[in-house]
């Protein structure tokens, strides 16, 4: 069995974050510091009508013939100086999110959003200062790292040997993330690394320094200081509050039942899980015998790597289910901190709406996101918050949701590499109505729509399976041979001023077709 990655507890994930962050140290609880929130100076938050960019899993890897990441991030320059932030949905390097690939992945190709992009190669992954901000989340590959069967006796065996050879390079370079960690380094306060006496005192009180009905809180300065206060964390501005949060510690699957009904289908994920080892390395042989120099099997390299990316994907989940039991950790503390000030929110008069933001989607047509059971736990962790959020505002309950009154306006994710829409029915819970986009085409391998279409069921309680969601628009990859098209995407999304805003969605589109790039804009909506 070869493992590409390997993937941290949920509880090794919690308590690396808080270290490095310095969470709740003496000294930050002196100065009543809230460190899940933020303020962004830029001198316009407060102007009701703004746009933002957004782009998801765009870490696009090492691409033999071209890259993706870079004609997306040039489809976003001529909007550069009319957006106020880009927020991305997570994946920021693949295939782990090691630090010696930040400079091709990230760096180079949004050179310009960057003091100094100039000279991007003279820019250290952990001394980014953005002109633009690039607000984050964390995606599952900023938290990967390397097993220690790659990185110790397996690569003495042949085909480990090959796997890293140039044409068969998987951008696992010789370590991972660090649990995180050069995720950490590269866009929160590390604070864990003030060390000499006095050092995290002057830091605190000269970077957060914005008082809020929450405590004092770090104050964003684009060009001056673009560090972010935690792995999850909310700020404002024009009037919407934006909630940033880390779906990879409230992610894991429920344990399989102790039933003979629960032993069968541990069975079926084990047979299924060993098919997709064989696929996978019917795939490596593949790619061995592949020639870089020919520009249709360099594609075609391309698309295998992304094949086995997905089949790992897919593995990690399996294995996900199989090892769940009931020691394991839930981010209950997230979870409670969005239910909490979700309903401050609601509360707060100068709110005009709301838009959340994160890594895993709950609601997706993407061809392998629907049934894995991540899906499935993040879906139903977020509508317990939000039917307890629905409770708490009152007169706004489960049964009083309309789609002109959601219980947030808009949900952003990444994860599954395409463009969608999707709008929720009446689900039975207060995420009906909600509009949710999955913007994850932004630079790595490209997935198709599942062949059971458009609509999303829900099995009920034994009462059937009823509708719970439309997909509105699919941008993937599609068709086959010569006739493949490579849709990559990225958002441009403009908010309306206004009680109830409107929020104008601008999907761009840079396509791979027959070895060209063409650029198109699909026809904006508005939600």
């Amino acid at each position: 069995m070869i493992k590409f990655v390997s993937e941290p507890a949920i509880a090794n994930k919690i308590l690396k974050m808080k270290q490095r962050v310095r969470w709740q140290d003496p000294v930050i609880k002196e100065r009543q510091i809230d460190q899940t929130r933020m303020v962004l100076e830029d001198g316009q938050a407060d102007n009701p009508e703004f746009s933002f960019l957004v782009v998801g899993d765009s870490g696009s890897g090492y691409h033999h013939r071209h890259n993706p990441q870079r004609q997306v991030a040039e489809q976003m320059l001529p909007h550069h100086q009319e957006c106020r932030f880009m927020l991305h949905t997570g994946d920021v390097v693949y295939l782990v999110g090691s630090s010696e690939y930040y400079q091709q992945n990230f760096i180079s190709p949004y050179r310009e959003f960057l003091i100094g992009g100039d000279k991007p190669k003279n820019i250290a992954y952990d001394k980014m200062i953005f002109q633009l901000p690039i607000l984050p989340i964390p995606g599952n590959h900023d938290y990967y790292d390397l097993p220690l069967f790659f990185g110790l006796a397996s690569l003495s065996t042949l085909p480990i040997r090959k796997l890293l050879r140039s044409k068969l390079d998987f951008d696992i370079g010789w370590h991972g993330s660090g649990q995180g960690d050069a995720y950490a380094r590269a866009f929160l306060d590390y604070l864990r690394s003030f060390k000499l006496p006095g050092q995290l005192e002057r830091h605190l009180d000269e970077h957060y320094i914005t008082k809020t009905d929450t405590g004092r809180c770090l104050t964003y300065q684009p060009g001056r200081f673009t560090r972010l206060p935690n792995r999850y964390y909310t700020f404002r501005y024009g009037g919407i509050d934006f909630f940033a949060l880390d779906s990879n510690t409230f992610n894991n699957p429920l344990p399989l039942p102790a039933t003979q009904e629960g032993d069968n289908y541990r069975k079926e994920l084990e047979q299924r899980r060993d098919k997709l080892e064989q696929e996978k390395l019917e795939i490596i042989e593949q790619l061995t015998k592949l020639n870089l120099d020919n520009s249709q099997e360099a594609e075609k390299i391309d698309d295998l790597q992304g094949n086995l990316s997905q089949i790992e994907e897919i593995i990690v989940d399996i294995e996900k289910q199989l090892t769940a039991d009931q020691t394991t950790v839930t981010d209950i503390e997230q979870l409670d901190w969005l239910e909490e000030r979700l309903i401050k929110s609601w509360n707060d008069k100068e709110v005009r709406g709301r838009v959340i933001y994160f890594h895993h989607p709950p609601y997706v047509t993407e061809a392998t996101k629907w049934q894995q059971a991540q899906t499935l736990a993040v879906r139903q962790r977020l509508r317990d918050v939000f039917d307890e959020v629905a409770k708490a505002v009152g007169s706004f309950t489960q049964n009083s949701l309309t789609e002109e009154s959601p219980i947030v306006d808009l949900v952003l994710n990444g994860h599954a590499h395409c463009l969608e829409h999707i709008k929720t029915a009446n689900t039975g819970h207060a995420d009906s109505y909600i509009n949710w986009i999955v913007c994850g085409g932004s630079g790595f391998s490209l997935r198709r729509q599942r062949v059971e279409g458009t609509d999303l069921m829900e099995n009920f309680g034994g009462k059937g399976e009823r509708l719970v969601a439309q997909s509105q628009l699919f941008v993937g990859r599609n068709g086959t041979g010569s006739h493949k098209r490579r849709p990559y995407s990225c958002l441009r999304i403009d908010v309306k001023e206004g009680r109830h805003p409107k929020f104008v969605v601008r999907p761009f589109v840079t396509e791979r077709y027959q070895g060209k790039w063409s650029n198109y804009e699909v026809k904006p909506f508005v939600i």
